[in-house]
């Protein structure tokens, strides 16, 4: 079972993040944080250098109908996205909202991660 969507993007990460926020906008989610792995890890004395953000992403409505059918849904909220580089490349990655919701066992909650899984895909694969 995989239970990640990760895709190689030709773009910088500045760039790419820009971009990913903009097509997110259009489905209307928002960044809610963008949380800069790196900075935080060599604030606290580690050697990592390897550029690496978590944007955490928000679709109030969606984040309203899935908590509404089932309070133990906040636990994956709000959905992640990663963009970091490895080798010199680009990439940009999000676990599954499909394999996250499984764990809810609620075929209803597994029709609606489904629908944003594809929607969030979608704004990965026009960020690239």
């Amino acid at each position: 079972m995989n239970f990640h969507y990760t895709v190689d993007s030709s773009k910088g990460m500045e760039e790419t993040v820009s971009s990913l926020e903009q097509n997110l906008k259009e489905e209307k989610f928002g960044i809610l944080w963008d949380f800069d792995l790196t900075g935080k890890l060599q604030e606290k004395g580690m050697d990592f250098n390897t550029p690496y953000r978590v944007l955490e992403v928000c679709n109030p409505a969606e984040a309203n109908r899935v908590i509404s059918k089932n309070k133990l849904v906040g636990y994956f909220l709000p959905c992640k996205i990663a963009v970091y580089e490895d080798n010199g490349q680009t990439k940009i990655g999000m676990p599954l909202p499909t394999t996250l919701i499984e764990l809810a066992d609620d075929p209803e909650l597994t029709n609606i991660a489904k629908d944003i899984e594809e929607r969030l895909i979608g704004c990965i694969d026009k960020s690239k």
